[in-house]
């Protein structure tokens, strides 16, 4: 049985760990899985959405300790030991999270550009507790979604986020009923998959990794630069065509021949 589920429903590619009786624990087959399934998704020109899911149980529960030396192995090689925490992806990710989602777990959750939590769901670097390092971006991700004092505060105590706390810090986006993690982050996908001028929604995304650290004259310049990429393609002038002829009405999107 694969370690990683791969399901298309349409333009939103769902990828799952499997690995239940390990509480989804990343050995090196499953991070190869992993940056595999994650990989395609890149390159299949029909998905637009991908999700990260654990099922209803567990979202991970990190690297597997039975392969440590392994995985730290891989602390400098290009994709991280996990397989995909230094892969940078131009579509967007959604993590759906339930029950435990620590240690590199955690950080698979981070890597995704939203995150839907149940109200199980648990966040930490319970690796703490062990001497294990954060190797899969969690100390970079972390800091931009929460803050430096609270980032130092989760990173360097070890403690778990419960899902009201990571909401109220801004960790996850939404907090849902137990069991409806992924259920509302297909709502979401399919919500941006709908929109039928990718390109922009690509292309404002990218707008927003790229400039999260520049200077605001140097974000500006970049900003316009990613916008004529937009504007090049024609995107813009077909959509406000279609809506001036009354298409798009009524917060509908405006759909092209």
């Amino acid at each position: 049985m694969s370690n990683v589920l791969v399901e298309k429903r349409g333009a939103i590619t769902i990828i799952t760990l499997n690995r239940p009786e390990k509480r989804n624990a990343i050995n090196l087959e499953t991070a190869k899985q992993l940056r595999e399934a994650w990989l395609a998704f890149e390159a299949d020109d029909d998905a637009r959405v991908g999700i990260l899911s654990g099922g209803e149980r567990v979202f991970s529960a990190g690297g597997d300790l039975n392969e440590t030396e392994a995985l730290m192995g891989r602390a400098t090689s290009e994709e991280g030991p996990l397989g995909i925490g230094r892969t940078l992806l131009t579509k967007p990710t959604i993590a759906a999270v339930a029950g435990y989602a620590v240690a590199g777990g955690f950080e698979l959750a981070l890597w995704c550009d939203l995150c839907i939590a149940d109200e199980t769901a648990i966040f930490g670097f319970f690796e703490r507790r062990f001497g294990m390092p954060l190797l899969n971006g969690g100390s970079k991700r972390l800091y931009e979604i929460v803050g430096l004092r609270r980032a130092l505060d989760i990173i360097m105590t070890g403690r778990a986020v419960k899902a009201d706390e990571a909401y109220r810090i801004g960790l996850v986006n939404e907090v849902v009923p137990a069991g409806k993690a992924l259920e509302r982050a297909l709502e979401i996908a399919e919500l941006l998959a709908s929109f039928p001028h990718q390109l922009c929604l690509r292309n404002d995304r990218r707008m927003v990794y790229e400039n999260m650290h520049l200077d605001m004259r140097a974000a500006l310049i970049n900003e316009g630069r990613i916008a004529q990429e937009t504007i090049d393609s024609g995107e813009p002038f077909r959509g406000s065509a279609k809506f001036r002829e009354g298409h798009g009405r009524s917060g509908q999107s405006v759909k092209h021949d």
